[in-house]
């Protein structure tokens, strides 16, 4: 089944309208891309819904398949398995001002958070750019976060662009990605399985598209120097449209490490590779005196088939990823080539 940009299709499941985690209904997505010279960088913020997330919570996970990273957030939401900010990304020395900026907008929008409400547990999720981006000049802002919330919609740009502006991906430009995956279940129910990804990891000869070691063949005729350690992180987002509990969406989280690993991925010791899964199916009141919802969750017998659409649909987010992409150069005239520029579409013919 050939998809709309004539890459690799992965797998069998039907794709959304869109091929991306927007399929899931109510989930938008912003970017704040800043590209001046040195600084290659930016804000992508995922909105699980329209309203304030602090007041109706969205039921989430996460896993930590390398916990080489420095998040902010994680440790609430393992305990409590909800959401209470929109999804931030952005590079490793940002995370403060990012979260920052989460928290003085949920203080804005709910006065008596810190005194008479509890206080908010930002989310930031973050990757180095360090190589093209002059990560030291902390660039960006809060007004930048903002920006990128504002910017939120069912439509949006992927490659280099937001948070995925600096990022490097197998030594070649890297960046945002995202994919989605249909899935029909027994009850007639169909369920959207969306990924977004935050590509920023893997080294050259590892490169796996669609089952084909292109990275071998780049890696030979001398694209990029490939004795560097592995040293880069991948975000994965997952959403979805089912009714799952947090004890559920972790499992689900899990098994997009399996579609990071057909690219070739084995985690690397310098790798922060997180995975966030959350439902839209539902979600959770702030305060007690508000009801909490009746929902039937999907029987855990019938998960397979959202394990596979995560499976596939992150896979597929860090094709589009990769391919999306242009060439930046950035700090210090450091340089990272297009897989565009360099490998044909006709090489995945056969399996388009």
């Amino acid at each position: 089944m050939p998809s709309t940009t004539s890459l690799p299709f992965i797998g069998n499941l039907l794709q959304g309208a869109r091929n991306a985690i927007t399929d899931v209904a109510g989930v938008t997505v912003g970017h704040q891309t800043l590209s001046e010279n040195g600084v290659q960088t930016g804000v992508t913020v995922i909105r699980p819904h329209a309203g304030d997330p602090f007041r109706d919570k969205v039921p989430a996970a996460a896993v930590v398949l390398n916990g080489f990273g420095k998040s902010v957030g994680l440790v609430q939401l393992a305990e409590l398995g909800v959401l209470e900010t929109p999804i931030a990304l952005t590079n490793t020395f940002s995370v403060g001002t990012v979260g920052t900026a989460q928290i003085r907008r949920c203080v804005a929008d709910n006065p008596e958070s810190g005194r008479s409400l509890p206080t908010v547990n930002p989310l930031v999720f973050e990757c180095n750019d360090g190589f093209l981006n002059d990560i030291q000049r902390l660039a960006v802002s809060e007004a930048d976060y903002l920006r990128a919330l504002d910017n939120a919609g069912a439509d949006f740009a992927q490659g280099s662009v937001g948070a995925g502006r600096g990022m490097s991906s197998f030594q070649l430009k890297g960046g945002i990605g995202s994919a989605s995956r249909r899935v029909s279940a027994p009850d007639s129910e169909v369920h959207t399985v969306g990924a977004l990804v935050l590509a920023n990891y893997g080294r050259l000869p590892q490169l796996v598209l669609a089952g084909h070691a292109v990275g071998e063949r780049l890696a030979a005729h001398g694209t990029a120097e490939c004795k560097e350690p592995e040293k880069g992180s991948i975000i994965i987002v997952v959403a979805t449209d089912a009714p799952l509990d947090a004890r559920q969406l972790r499992r689900l989280a899990l098994r997009a490490g399996a579609g990071l690993a057909r690219t070739g991925s084995v985690f690397g010791h310098g790798s922060g590779d997180i995975v966030l899964a959350f439902s839209t199916a539902y979600t959770v009141p702030d305060r007690v005196e508000r009801p909490m919802p009746a929902v039937a969750m999907l029987h855990d017998g019938l998960l397979d088939g959202l394990f596979q659409a995560a499976a596939d649909s992150t896979e597929q987010a860090i094709i589009h990823a990769l391919w999306r992409a242009e060439a930046v150069t950035g700090r210090e005239g450091n340089h990272r080539a297009a897989l565009s520029d360099l490998l044909p579409v006709s090489i995945f013919s056969s399996q388009a």
